[in-house]
């Protein structure tokens, strides 16, 4: 075989492995992605006081001419959802990519948690060095909250559990969702009949 076939299939050969794991490297980061911003999400939601209230309803008259409303909890308002996805990406930027140093698992950890402390878990992985700077987080953000948006407002407005399962490995088929899913989880114990 001419050296120089040789070193044309070899190089072809390399490139196409290239793009196989990058392609997988980047179906993997969209999982952690939309993991980690249902998790935001969340939080977000969580901080809001139980007790605030906001008044919703259409603009439609009954008989009388009065308009039908009522009064929800902000937290999982309509308003509220929106206002959290449209600011939701830009904490894409407290995270970096690694690898935990035990298994060599890609991971997207916060460096300071919400606490304002830094990440103990931050001992544990070697961070990843990205020429972007972690920017294709906040794009991947972006592109999942626009896709998915409904049903975001639809899972998060009426405090479906196990979100991230929901909408990343179900229904936008970003993850999938395997034995190790059900370990992340605390289930209620249900007693055996």
């Amino acid at each position: 075989m001419n050296l120089g076939l040789y070193s044309l299939l070899v190089s072809f050969l390399l490139t196409c492995f290239t793009f196989i794991s990058a392609e997988i490297d980047s179906k993997n980061i969209r999982c952690l992605v939309c993991r980690n911003v249902i998790e935001e999400i969340d939080n977000i939601i969580q901080k809001v006081d139980p007790k605030k209230t906001i008044e919703v309803g259409g603009y439609r008259l009954d008989a009388a001419g009065n308009q039908k409303q009522k009064t929800v909890s902000y937290a999982r308002s309509e308003m509220h959802i929106s206002e959290v996805l449209d600011t939701v990406c830009n904490k894409m930027d407290d995270y970096v990519r690694a690898t935990y140093k035990t298994s060599g698992e890609l991971t997207l950890l916060r460096i300071i948690g919400p606490d304002g402390q830094m990440n103990p878990e931050l001992s544990r992985v070697d961070i990843i060095q990205d020429g972007d700077l972690n920017k294709s987080l906040k794009f991947y953000c972006e592109g999942i909250v626009e896709e998915y948006e409904e049903n975001l407002m639809r899972l998060f407005g009426r405090d479906a559990n196990n979100i991230d399962i929901k909408l990343c490995s179900q229904e936008a088929e970003l993850c999938s969702h395997s034995e190790s899913d059900a370990d992340d989880y605390e289930f209620e114990d249900k007693d055996e009949l």
